[in-house]
């Protein structure tokens, strides 16, 4: 497994070693000793959640203003385009954003660390999304901001509008996090 930290430093991108042949291949997909010696964290992953979603569909920006969760995330099926957007108060990113494309393919995984909203856009026909979380999903505490606030000008890869949820379409403005 290698690391590699994006712009954002506390944001990091994962490379597994995958061993494959005609069968198929095999990935180490997490290893706790080998997550700590490369992010320098020790973290506890309290939840896993798997989610599918076809082309267009636009999920987040999601956080919660209380349990803050952090998220180690990767795609089984298909692509999407993951966003991180830093919203610790006080930090010198705070309202920038990371996107790396990750699929079934590339094999990649971001660690979106607590502290940060998240979100994705499916680029494939279809996308199954994984991620385990630091904290148990809290609806009472969760918050959204809008994927398309113009103060955050995500840059993402899309034509027309995006699919969205209900809870998606009515997202605060970044400027009003609370």
């Amino acid at each position: 497994m290698q690391a590699k930290q994006t712009h954002i430093p506390d944001v990091i991108v994962f490379e597994p070693k995958v061993f494959g042949d005609e069968r198929g291949f095999f990935f180490e997909s997490f290893n706790q000793r080998v997550f700590q010696k490369l992010t320098g964290l020790s973290v506890e992953f309290v939840q896993d959640n798997h989610s599918r979603s076809a082309r267009n569909v636009l999920r987040g920006l999601h956080y919660q203003v209380e349990q803050p969760q952090g998220k180690l995330v990767r795609v089984a099926a298909g692509s999407v385009f993951d966003v991180a957007v830093d919203i610790r108060p006080g930090s010198a990113s705070y309202g920038k954003w990371v996107g790396e494309v990750l699929s079934a393919d590339n094999k990649r995984q971001l660690w979106v660390p607590p502290g940060f909203a998240h979100g994705f856009v499916v680029l494939s026909d279809y996308a199954e999304f994984l991620y385990k979380t630091t904290d148990y999903y809290a609806p009472q505490h969760e918050r959204c901001i809008a994927w398309n606030d113009p103060d955050l000008a995500i840059d993402w890869p899309i034509e027309g509008e995006p699919t969205l949820s209900a809870k998606d379409a009515i997202g605060k403005a970044f400027r009003d996090l609370a």
